[in-house]
């Protein structure tokens, strides 16, 4: 009886043994894996306050957990299936394109514009599916409250024939410009690319370390007075011109460009990514070269220390940018269940309480309206919404909800303040949107072109230094090497003339 008990024993180790991991890699298969890289602080993460909630006359909105553990838990409620979300963070796009070149394995990214424009031309990613696209599935929440601006700006923009929006679902957008403080600089100084180089502020203005954005910005600088004459402003191509003067990578342009910033660099504080924003509320700088969704933290973050800083858009032109979800051949590679959650999770975030959500903890704006669901705009209402004993201003949103900015049931009565501050950096005017320009991506050449520029700008460029300091670096040279040789023949002599008194003593 011990003998079989033992055997017994052994069998059920034994059987243990090849079963257990059998089990195990059975529900890491029952287990789907969505790997998505975004940029850093781009997403609700969770864990806010009781006094950060959301109390909308709809209902109270609050982020509990993070946006992943949101969705992994709704994808299984809702098709009863498990998801692992494997999130990653990324600092800029030229991060995240060296991070896929190198092999890292994604299966979701949200790059730029130009970026995923670039992607496209490599033919990198995968279509979004017909499915997506179909408005009567409940819950593709982006095809059915995507902005109507939104949606045009991406229909009609096109990659080698391919429609940006056929493979970018668009997340959030913006301008570019200045924050500024209205203590010392005036809106007239900072509604211009001309303030970079306003000796005035020297010393006291921060500057994009981005080879894209400060590029941009010289554009705008260099073709000011060109883009402000009425000449120019009536033209009936008027968008399409400000778009190929802002994109323009000939040499003699890259040239004119890196001669700017090298001046530029002289005139500003520092070169940065996110320390602007800081600089900004500290007040190290009086205004600040900004995305208008960090334009939105400073000015948040300021007027905590009653510190009312402004934003600007330059009046010559502006970047209009989208970030946008794009799927990866090299991850989803054609896998069709992994590219339903991907894309589910792009509807997820798209759903207007989870579009509040994200736009609450990151202060950027949405590229959702949210179609028939009305809460988005109930919550720029309750965002920015006069209170009743206020003195009140009409700001229209319509363009972006339905495409009409008269549309009377879309006009934020706020205070006038807000003309300048965080409703109009999150919902610029018609009329700036109109003198805005879409970052286009840039070929290989143009990008080695670009690449130079910028190292030559902030590393030492030799090409830089006076011709008249050459000679005088050759001529010191000579002198030096003269002097050298004069005293290492010196050194002979008086070596062989003591050699010779040594051997006559």
């Amino acid at each position: 009886m011990k003998k079989l008990i033992s055997i017994l024993i052994m069998l059920l180790i034994t059987a243990s043994i090849f079963i257990l991991p059998m089990s195990v890699s059975a529900k890491d298969k029952d287990v789907i894996t969505l790997r998505i890289s975004n940029c850093e602080e781009y997403i609700d993460e969770g864990n806010w306050d009781k006094d950060d909630t959301i109390d909308l006359d709809s209902g109270d909105i609050i982020g509990k957990n993070s946006m992943t553990t949101d969705f992994e838990n709704w994808y299984y409620k809702t098709y009863g299936k498990k998801v692992k979300v494997e999130y990653s963070t990324y600092g800029t796009n030229e991060d995240l394109y060296n991070q896929i070149t190198l092999g890292d394995n994604f299966d979701l990214v949200c790059p730029s514009d130009y970026m995923g424009m670039k992607m496209i031309d490599e033919d990198m990613l995968v279509p979004l599916s017909k499915e997506f696209f179909d408005t009567s599935n409940k819950y593709n929440y982006y095809a059915k409250g995507v902005s109507p601006y939104i949606k045009n700006l991406m229909d009609t923009t096109k990659i080698d024939n391919k429609k940006w929006s056929d493979y970018s679902a668009g997340y959030m957008w913006g301008t570019m410009g200045f924050v500024y403080n209205p203590d010392v600089v005036s809106t007239e100084d900072a509604s211009t690319w001309k303030i970079l180089e306003n000796k005035k502020y020297s010393r006291q203005i921060t500057i994009k370390d981005s080879v894209r954005d400060s590029y941009f910005a010289v554009l705008g600088l260099i073709n000011s007075d060109k883009m402000s004459t009425d000449e120019f402003k009536n033209s009936k191509d008027y968008n399409e011109q400000i778009t190929k003067l802002m994109n323009d990578t000939s040499q003699s342009t890259v040239d004119k460009a890196e001669e700017r910033l090298q001046g530029i660099k002289d005139n500003v504080y520092s070169f940065e990514t996110d320390s602007g924003k800081s600089d900004m509320v500290s007040g190290k700088v009086v205004a600040n070269f900004q995305w208008s969704g960090d334009a939105v933290y400073s000015l948040d973050q300021a007027e905590e220390d009653n510190c009312y800083l402004e934003y600007a858009v330059p009046k010559e032109c502006s970047n209009l940018w989208c970030d946008g979800w794009v799927m990866l051949k090299q991850g989803i590679n054609g896998d069709k269940e992994k590219q339903q959650v991907a894309e589910s999770f792009i509807n997820f975030v798209s759903r207007p309480d989870n579009v509040i959500r994200n736009m609450y903890y990151i202060g950027y704006t949405s590229c959702i309206s949210g179609g028939d669901d009305n809460r988005i705009f109930e919550y720029i209402n309750w965002n920015y919404g006069a209170e009743d004993d206020e003195e009140t201003v009409d700001y229209p949103v319509g363009f972006f909800f339905t495409g009409n900015s008269k549309d009377k049931d879309y006009i934020v009565k706020t205070t006038k303040d807000q003309t300048k501050r965080q409703l109009f950096t999150q919902y610029p005017t018609e009329d700036i949107l109109k003198r805005c320009a879409v970052m286009m991506f840039f070929n290989s050449d143009e990008n080695k072109r670009m690449n130079q520029m910028w190292i030559n700008v902030r590393c030492f460029n030799l090409n830089s230094i006076p011709s008249y300091v050459w000679y005088i670096v050759v001529a010191v040279i000579i002198i030096v090497a003269i002097l050298i040789i004069i005293y290492t023949k010196g050194h002979t002599f008086r070596n062989k003339k003591m050699q010779k008194k040594y051997k006559k003593i």
